[in-house]
């Protein structure tokens, strides 16, 4: 690929018409949701309105340092449907379970 077209693939994929294509939790059934999850490994959702998270299938697809927590999220079918995991950085008191 040309220079002019790598420019032209990353202006098109950061325009704000690509970022509003983000798939949303709420469009989707709760197996449905769980299985873009699965699939995917690691992917940004919707979750309603302008909000958004980021979900994982297990902890591979965390940082090294991070550990998941249950991820739910409202779906088409179930206002809390568990669909994965969310990655995050435990503190000082998240150790003994507390997370």
């Amino acid at each position: 690929m040309t220079r002019l077209a790598l420019l032209a693939l990353a202006v098109t994929l950061a325009s704000p018409a690509a970022q509003a294509q983000r798939q949303s939790t709420t469009d989707l059934t709760c197996p449905q949701a769980r299985g873009i999850v699965a699939r995917a490994g690691g992917i940004v959702l919707g979750t309603g309105g302008p909000t958004y998270d980021r979900f994982v299938r297990d902890r591979n697809f965390c940082a090294p340092t991070e550990y998941t927590r249950a991820a739910y999220a409202p779906t088409r079918t179930d206002p809390r449907c568990f669909i994965g995991y969310t990655c995050f950085e435990p503190g000082r008191g998240d150790w003994f379970g507390d997370y």
